[in-house]
């Protein structure tokens, strides 16, 4: 059973481990507090230290973790990573909450057919879930 519930997401990331080259945008599947799942054209060898990286969200986007595991698709890896530490704990549950409401704005545009202003449907998101993510 899993401890942290998981938030499906295609945002792009990097994956840089400490040896070697980095791997360039590839797609996080999910996300969850205690670490994250992405789709790389790579395997990785399982507690490998990575750093993952999410360039829409700044530099301040930058996780640090091991390789929890990898698994063979038909057309690439999926890795798993663990967090090394609360901190990044942390920053992970906010970029969880940015992802919900990237994944809430894109429903809500296509419900109603046009663009929305991105503050005022996170403000509608954040006033409908945000005791869900009361401090852990």
């Amino acid at each position: 059973m899993r401890q942290f519930l998981r938030h499906p997401t295609e945002m792009p990331v990097e994956l840089v481990p400490r040896k070697g080259a980095h791997v360039p945008l590839q797609r996080l599947h999910d996300i969850s507090l205690g670490g994250v799942a992405c789709n790389s054209t790579r395997a990785f060898r399982c507690g490998t230290y990575i750093e993952l990286c999410i360039p829409l969200l700044g530099e301040l986007a930058r996780f640090s973790g091991t390789v929890a595991w990898c698994r063979k698709q038909v057309q690439d890896f999926l890795v798993g990573i663990a967090f090394v530490d609360e901190e990044n704990m942390f920053r992970a549950r906010m970029v969880e909450q940015i992802c919900l409401i990237e994944q809430y704005r894109k429903q809500r545009e296509e419900a109603v057919g046009h663009a929305l202003a991105p503050e005022a449907v996170a403000q509608e998101w954040i006033a409908a879930h945000a005791a869900d993510f009361a401090p852990v």
